[in-house]
């Protein structure tokens, strides 16, 4: 596994539930908005992935609620990818506060799309190494 990839996030009021605190849907669009940072910082486009003629799937994803997120809270978000062998991998990413409490963990399992045959790829750790101009990133 790498070394965790991580961007910083703000927690923005109009993102909050009417217990105040962030609402459980957008920890999904934080772990993606980090999933997608990763992408872009090791060289990955989406017009990159499209001219492979693969896109990123979500299979599954499982959150572990830790500590509430409110508005105004900077939180550090972790990606990680794990390679097995096969079609798919693991992500992991952990959101925490600025003053390092553990708000939530993620972990998910994704692949890659043939948007043609409509089927996943085999090995999509080969697309990743082939497309990125950072691949350490990936741990790969």
């Amino acid at each position: 596994m790498s070394e965790p990839f991580s961007v910083r996030i703000t927690v923005r009021g109009y993102e909050t539930d009417v217990q105040g605190h962030l609402n459980q849907s957008v920890y999904i669009n934080y772990a993606e908005h980090a999933r997608w940072s990763l992408l872009q910082a090791a060289g990955i486009s989406q017009a990159g992935l499209i001219s492979k003629g693969v896109g990123p799937v979500a299979l599954e994803t499982t959150i572990r609620y830790r500590r509430e997120l409110l508005a105004g809270d900077e939180v550090d978000v972790s990606c990680a990818f794990e390679w097995g062998g096969g079609k798919t991998f693991r992500i992991e990413q952990t959101i925490t506060k600025a003053d390092g409490t553990v708000a939530a963990e993620l972990t998910a399992v994704g692949g890659l799309l043939d948007l043609t045959a409509r089927r996943m790829v085999a090995n999509p750790q080969d697309y990743f190494k082939e497309l990125a101009t950072d691949p350490s990133l990936f741990g790969l």
